[in-house]
C-alpha cells in the first residue's frame, strides 16, 4: 500500500494520508496510534506483522511495553465490531503478531485537494466528508481553534511497581494536572472537550498529565486500585518529571490526590487550583437510595459495559456535561469511557471514588488554594465545594454558573480562565 490511497473492507473506508476511518460514511473516532495500527495492519493484509514491526512503525525509537499494544489492538476490535455478524477483522497468531483477514480493496487514490487562501493555509477536501482548513489530525476531531504543540509521552514505575504513562507540553512554570475518571493521554489530544483545556494550560505553563492506574496509556491489569495507589501514580510522575516547585491542578477526584499530596509535600506545592472536586466521595453525602443505586450501577458497569457501552456511558456522559454538549462532544466522551479502561477497571475505580475521604487533611493544607465549583454540577454537587473551600485555611471560592461537570466553551470557562490566570501570575 502506498501513502496516499483509499482502502475499503467490509462497511469501512481507510484514508491512509489523511488518517480519518469511516464506516458507511460516518467517522469513525479512532485514538492516533489506534489509527496507525490499523493504516499498519491494513497495507499488509493477509500477512502476519510481528509485534516487533508494529511496535517500531508505530512507535519509532519509543520502548512500548508489549501489554501496552495488546490494550490497542482489543480497542481497535471493539471500534471495528470484531466478532459482530461473524467478522473477524484482526487475527492474533501466538507468539507471533497479528494479521489482517478482511479482504482489502484499493479504493483509488486519496483524493483531497489542496487549495491555498489568501491567508496562506489550506482547504483539504475531503472525500464524502466536505472541508477544512489546514491537516488536522485524525478524524477531524481537533479544532483549528485549539492549535497544540507536540507533546511528549513518557513512561515511569510507582514504588509498587506499576507502569505509568505520562505527558509534557508547553513551556513556562511547571503546573501538575491530577488524573481523573477517566483520562487518556492520546485521546484527549485531539478531543473537543479536552482540547480547550490543554491548550490554554499549556500556553503559560510547562503543562504535565499523567494515565493513572487502571487505565489510558498506563497499565491495566494492576492489584490495587486504591486510592493510596492514585498517590502512588502521581508521586512517581512528579518524581520524574516535575522540578523541585509547581503548581498543583486537580479536577473531580483528582483533588482528593493533589489535596493529599499538597499536605504531605508543602514544600514542593505552590499553588493548589481546584474545580468540581471533593474530600469525601459519595459514600459520605450521598442519601441511602442513592449510595444504594452506585452500587447497583457498579454491578451493571461490571456486566455491561463491554457488551452495549453506550447505554452506561451515557449516563456519565449526561451528568458530566449535561449543558450545551454538542453531539460530537458527547459521542466522544462515550468513546473516551470506552477507550481508557476496562469494564471491571469502571467499576473498581467508581468504587474508589464513592469511598474517597481526606477531609481531615484539609486543616493541614498550608498553600494557597483556589477552590472552583459548577453551581448545578450533577456529578459533585455544589455544597460539597462549599464545604471543601470552607474547610481550607484562606481559601478562595468561585462560583461557576454552569450545570457541566468539565468546562465547555462557556461563559464559565471565560470566568475559570480569568480566576485561574490571576491566581497564577498569568
Amino acid at each position: 500500500m502506498t501513502d496516499n490511497r483509499l482502502y475499503s473492507f467490509g462497511p469501512y473506508r481507510l484514508d491512509s494520508t489523511e488518517r480519518f476511518l469511516e464506516r458507511d460514511g460516518q467517522s469513525v473516532p479512532l485514538p492516533p496510534k489506534d489509527l496507525e495500527i490499523l493504516v499498519v495492519l491494513v497495507e499488509r493484509a493477509g500477512h502476519i506483522v510481528s509485534k516487533e514491526e508494529l511496535l517500531e512503525k508505530v512507535w519509532p525509537g519509543v520502548f512500548v511495553e508489549e501489554g501496552n499494544l495488546s490494550r490497542y489492538v482489543f480497542n481497535l476490535r471493539q471500534a471495528l465490531g470484531d466478532g459482530i455478524d461473524g467478522q473477524r477483522y484482526i487475527e492474533t497468531i501466538s507468539r507471533r503478531g497479528y494479521r489482517f483477514n478482511a479482504p482489502v480493496a484499493e479504493a483509488g487514490e486519496s483524493s483531497h485537494a489542496l487549495r491555498e487562501t489568501p491567508e496562506g493555509r489550506d482547504i483539504i477536501t475531503v472525500p464524502g466528508k466536505g472541508y477544512r482548513f489546514g491537516v488536522s489530525a485524525s478524524n477531524g476531531a481537533a479544532s483549528s481553534a485549539h492549535r497544540l504543540p507536540r507533546q511528549e509521552i513518557r513512561y515511569c514505575k510507582t514504588d509498587d511497581g506499576v507502569t505509568i504513562a505520562y505527558s509534557t507540553v508547553g513551556k513556562g512554570y511547571p503546573l501538575v494536572k491530577a488524573a481523573n475518571w477517566l483520562n487518556h493521554l492520546e485521546y484527549e489530544w485531539e478531543s473537543p472537550l479536552w482540547q480547550q483545556w490543554i491548550a490554554a494550560l499549556s500556553s503559560h505553563h510547562r503543562l504535565i498529565r499523567y494515565d493513572e492506574r487502571g487505565n489510558g496509556l498506563s497499565e491495566w491489569n494492576v492489584a490495587d486500585l486504591s486510592f493510596a495507589g492514585w498517590c502512588r501514580d502521581f508521586e512517581a510522575v512528579v518524581n520524574a518529571a516535575a522540578p523541585a516547585k509547581f503548581a498543583l491542578f486537580g479536577i473531580s477526584q483528582g483533588g482528593a490526590i493533589a489535596i493529599d499530596y499538597a499536605v504531605r509535600h508543602p514544600e514542593r506545592v505552590s499553588h493548589l487550583v481546584l474545580c468540581n472536586c471533593y474530600s469525601q466521595g459519595h459514600n459520605f453525602y450521598g442519601t441511602p437510595q442513592g449510595i444504594a443505586a452506585r452500587r447497583a450501577l457498579r454491578a451493571l458497569l461490571r456486566l455491561g459495559w463491554g457488551k452495549d457501552y453506550r447505554i452506561f456511558s451515557s449516563v456519565f456522559t449526561n451528568a458530566f456535561i449535561p449543558e450545551n454538549a454538542t453531539s460530537e462532544q458527547q459521542h466522544w466522551f462515550n468513546d473516551l469511557q470506552r477507550i481508557s479502561t476496562s469494564p471491571k477497571n469502571a467499576a473498581l475505580i467508581m468504587r474508589t471514588c464513592d469511598a474517597i475521604d481526606v477531609r481531615a487533611l484539609l486543616p493541614k493544607l498550608k498553600v494557597p488554594t483556589l477552590v472552583l465549583h459548577s453551581d448545578r454540577d450533577q456529578v459533585v454537587p455544589s455544597h460539597v465545594g462549599r464545604l471543601l473551600a470552607a474547610e481550607i485555611p484562606n481559601a478562595r471560592f468561585v462560583q461557576l454558573n454552569t450545570g457541566n461537570h468539565i468546562l465547555l466553551d462557556e461563559p464559565a470557562w471565560q470566568i475559570f480562565l480569568e480566576e485561574v490566570g490571576n491566581f497564577l501570575g498569568w
